[in-house]
């Protein structure tokens, strides 16, 4: 793995979708992407031709291609439906720890070890530009909703904020005293959360750049953080093997979701909001109810 000891990867956290692939990410397999039949629980096909780890995917907006990046140094994209490999995208150095898609699915993010941020135009597979100034790995990358602008966290402690069509570093977020896992936009894309070796959840104004919130409670690294479809509710991962809630507007906690025996490294909501989606290396996916606290138990 590319990364500090007992860290994880990300899947990208506004996709509820990307829970189907979530034990490819945790078990890490070997060149090998299995998407689920959701209605069975079974592989409906396998994408194979990697001769890396898998450690992030991710679905196109509307659903008809996947993207994946490797240990490989490529990122892939692949027809969802026929499971044909449509692209294979060279050109990174190293691991890649993050793909993510624009909300017009006409461009491709991808952050790597290799300390850059590339973006990829989808539909013909060429690089539009190769971000760089990071002093160390880039592990996470996420777009604004509204695709101007595309965050990026590293093990070097800042999260960058690039113009997506210029590759302008716009803003340099420094707070965190440890590398950034994790980093997702709000629904209305006017603040930023992050997630850090440091434990903390941090919330920052986009349009300004300054640190809104700092979430302590945490005992472990923060991998994944995701916010609800409604906004007012952050969820966030940890190497403490503990889920929580917060309250987005006052920064107190809300709940401490405890049933996982390993760390967790992905976390993701249902579109309706109610229930939440966690995934460990103790190789459990575990669905909660987001309203009680509570694992579901109908499942």
């Amino acid at each position: 793995m590319p990364f500090d000891k007992g860290s994880g990867t990300t899947v990208p956290p506004s996709a509820w979708d990307s829970v189907v692939c979530v034990s490819v990410l945790l078990l890490f397999a070997v060149g090998t992407v299995k998407p689920l039949d959701g209605a069975v629980g079974k592989p409906r096909t396998s994408l194979e031709g990697y001769t890396g780890d898998v450690y992030s995917i991710a679905w196109s907006p509307n659903g008809k291609t996947l993207a994946t990046g490797s240990d490989d140094r490529t990122v892939k994209l692949w027809d969802a439906a026929t499971g044909t490999m449509l692209a294979n995208l060279p050109g990174h150095t190293d691991s890649i720890c993050s793909v993510a898609w624009s909300p017009d699915g006409k461009t491709l993010a991808s952050g790597c070890t290799d300390k850059t941020v590339k973006l990829w135009d989808a539909a013909t597979g060429t690089m539009l530009a190769s971000l760089q100034g990071y002093a160390d790995d880039v592990y996470s990358v996420a777009w604004s909703p509204d695709g101007k602008t595309l965050a990026s966290g590293s093990r070097d402690r800042t999260i960058r904020l690039w113009d997506a069509a210029t590759g302008k570093l716009l803003a340099s977020l420094e707070g965190h005293t440890g590398a950034v896992y994790s980093v997702a936009w709000s629904p209305d894309g006017k603040t930023l959360a992050s997630g850090s070796k440091d434990q903390t959840v941090k919330l920052w104004d986009t349009a300004t750049g300054k640190l809104l919130a700092s979430m302590q409670g945490h005992t472990g690294d923060v991998y994944s953080i995701a916010w609800s479809p409604n906004g007012k509710t952050l969820a966030s991962g940890s190497g403490d093997r503990m889920v929580k809630l917060w309250d987005v507007a006052t920064g107190k906690l809300l709940s401490s979701l405890r049933g996982h025996t390993g760390g967790v490294y992905t976390v993701a909501w249902s579109p309706d909001g109610k229930t939440l989606a966690s995934g460990s290396d103790d190789r459990t996916v575990k669905l909660w109810d987001a309203v009680a606290g509570k694992e579901r138990l109908d499942n």
